[in-house]
């Protein structure tokens, strides 16, 4: 890697998980939002988009990670093992296997970077400062508390409107910006949220196999997705308040502080620390020893535990080094393009339907994510046009 001057991160508003701004990941994978919400200046270093080789290899490890990462989430959280035909149920075990992988996969990226860049003592180390530190560990517990209610809604959702819903991240985001920080924002993103909600309604309000009821009854099904729902607004929330965190860190950081491997690096240990705690300490929880017993019984949820896991934590160091290397506007179409295939792979690996409804939903919810990918691409165009009119 091309050694570099070290450069400062910048506040940028948080939005959708279409990657224009936000971690999602995600797919519920908050250090994939760290990722996307800061801005390396790599768009202006003399070597930027210098290799079609080395973008190659990062849009396919992108898409070679994520996919098979969302297949095997949806294998392991929602379809049953052997003869007994029981689902794994131990979210908590699940994300502290996958932190613990990208904390190690984040900590190496991180010194193999550091090393290769001038750069200050403090950015250096993981944990920058006390003052830092304590809100990264804001982000670690929001984003540990969010992941059991986006896990718990798969048991009254399917893995497509799950998929769907995590796109719709600028939503809860918004909220909290508007109704805790009175901040404003432009008409377009009014518009895109509406044009996602709406899509997201759609795809919700009209299943594939719509259940014929008495009009004075709602099916348990029904109730089971209004729940489901529910759930899953409360993990949108969890995830708007980390964006929320991650943006004052980076406003309130000292110059040079903070940069995206170490972000990922101690995002992930703070989660490891607090899950393994919480699995090890509390003497009413059983999870560990009941997920210890299922892997037992059930070897090949181990092995996909340890892939799933595996993907996770590439996937992430391709998503860092692709945004340092090509900039925002790469990472927006990636992020986006992966997040529809991972449906597609959905579709065909489990045999899931879509009504033409749900397809206009789908519709509604990209073309949204899209507009504002495009709007924000036009407005960074202008305005290195006049910083470079300027500069003349």
């Amino acid at each position: 890697m091309a050694r570099r001057k070290q450069l400062s991160p910048q506040r940028i508003v948080p939005s959708s998980s279409s990657g224009v701004s936000t971690p999602s990941s995600s797919d519920n994978d908050p250090i994939t939002e760290a990722a996307k919400s800061l801005t390396h200046q790599a768009e202006q270093a003399p070597d930027h988009g210098s290799s079609i080789f080395q973008l190659i290899i990062c849009v396919g490890g992108i898409y070679a990670s994520f996919l098979i990462w969302a297949l095997l989430q949806e294998r392991i959280t929602t379809t049953s093992y052997g003869p007994d035909k029981k689902i794994f149920r131990h979210v908590l075990v699940l994300n502290t296997v996958q932190s613990l992988f990208a904390s190690l996969s984040g900590y190496a990226y991180f010194r193999i970077s550091s090393g290769s860049s001038s750069s200050t003592t403090a950015s250096k180390r993981v944990f920058p400062g006390a003052s830092i530190s304590f809100r990264l560990l804001l982000v670690a517990l929001t984003q540990t508390l969010a992941s059991p209610f986006g896990y718990a809604s798969l048991k009254h959702i399917d893995y497509i409107t799950y998929i769907l819903a995590k796109s719709c991240k600028l939503l809860p985001v918004m909220f909290l910006h508007v109704t805790l920080f009175r901040r404003k924002y432009p008409l377009y993103k009014y518009l895109v949220v509406a044009a996602v909600s709406a899509g997201v309604a759609v795809f919700t309000l009209y299943p594939s196999h719509p259940k014929k009821t008495k009009k004075s009854e709602v099916s348990n099904e029904e109730k089971n997705v209004i729940w489901g729902m529910m759930l899953l607004m409360i993990n949108l929330l969890f995830d708007g308040l980390t964006n929320t965190i991650q943006d004052d860190i980076f406003a309130k950081a000292p110059k040079g502080t903070v940069s995206g491997p170490q972000m990922m690096a101690a995002l992930n240990t703070l989660s490891s620390v607090l899950t393994s705690a919480y699995l090890v300490l509390n003497p009413w929880s059983t999870e560990l020893m009941d997920a210890l017993a299922f892997i037992g019984e059930h070897p090949k949820v181990g092995i996909d535990i340890l892939g799933f896991a595996f993907c996770g934590a590439v996937g992430q160091v391709f998503i860092f080094y692709t945004l340092a290397k090509f900039g925002s506007l790469v990472l927006v179409t990636v992020t986006v393009t992966r997040k529809m295939l991972s449906m597609v792979f959905s579709v065909v690996a489990f045999g899931h339907s879509l009504s033409a409804m749900q397809m206009l939903g789908v519709g509604l919810v990209f073309f949204g994510i899209g507009a504002e990918a495009e709007v924000k691409r036009r407005s960074d165009v202008a305005k290195k046009q006049n910083s470079h009119m300027k500069t003349k």
